[in-house]
């Protein structure tokens, strides 16, 4: 099986997401950070391609958006876990949790990440810890990158209704609550593209405080766990 390789951000929501899928369907993938102020590395795409990761590469196919990503290996790797279920009630409701951690949950991940002073500076030690920068592009990244991102969380607050990044978080966690009830996954026995949606967004705050009241909740503390292990499991074998 060809190797893929991913081109990523480290505090990329959409990069975790597309991590999750790969690692559930047992894919092989290298992983190249993309400097997020010049974006360097970025390998050659569509005049009409935005200029943002995740992007993929595999067996010469440039592939970019993480849902667009996600589709494809469905199609290219038929033989490994289905991310999209037969079931057409079961594809719908998995497909609107998808949509839901695109248009909403990792909307409200930098106000978690960069909302305070004290967060953006935990993130600026994570993209240094992760990333392979020279030390004048980490001084760059940890300084401007941090301070861009802080204004950017301020006015996600702002046009999302108010209140504090915990606040605008729990409420997004309520919904998938709801979503998840008392099955092992969302779509009951089987992890789909919802749930590789969720758990990959998820774990890109692993790292901030945030994340400990999200694993507070008991419901969802199984699931992550549950999905964690499965993750592992398939990326092992």
């Amino acid at each position: 099986m060809e190797r893929i390789k991913l081109y990523q951000f480290e505090l990329c929501p959409f990069c975790h997401k597309v991590k999750a899928g790969m690692d559930i369907k047992g894919l092989d993938y290298d992983k190249v950070e993309v400097n997020p102020m010049n974006k360097k590395e970025l390998p050659e795409l569509p005049a009409d391609a935005p200029r943002k990761v995740p992007v993929i590469e595999v067996g010469g196919d440039i592939v970019y958006d993480s849902t667009t990503i996600l589709g494809y290996l469905d199609e290219a790797f038929p033989q490994t876990h289905r991310l999209l279920p037969e079931d057409a009630a079961d594809r719908e409701k998995t497909e609107t949790v998808e949509n839901w951690v695109d248009d909403d949950l990792a909307q409200v991940l930098p106000t978690v990440i960069y909302g305070s002073w004290g967060d953006a500076a935990r993130a600026a030690r994570v993209v240094a810890k992760t990333s392979n920068f020279g030390f004048v592009q980490n001084a760059i990244v940890r300084g401007g990158g941090s301070l861009i991102m802080h204004q950017v969380a301020k006015k996600i607050l702002k046009r999302r209704g108010g209140g504090t990044p915990q606040q605008q978080l729990d409420r997004e966690m309520d919904r998938f609550e709801d979503w998840l009830g008392n099955g092992p996954f969302v779509c009951g026995d089987q992890i789909t593209l919802g749930d590789v949606a969720t758990h990959g967004c998820l774990t890109c705050i692993r790292d901030f405080p945030a994340f400990e009241a999200i694993m507070a909740r008991p419901r969802v503390r199984a699931w992550y766990d549950r999905v964690g292990a499965e993750r592992g499991r398939a990326a092992a074998a």
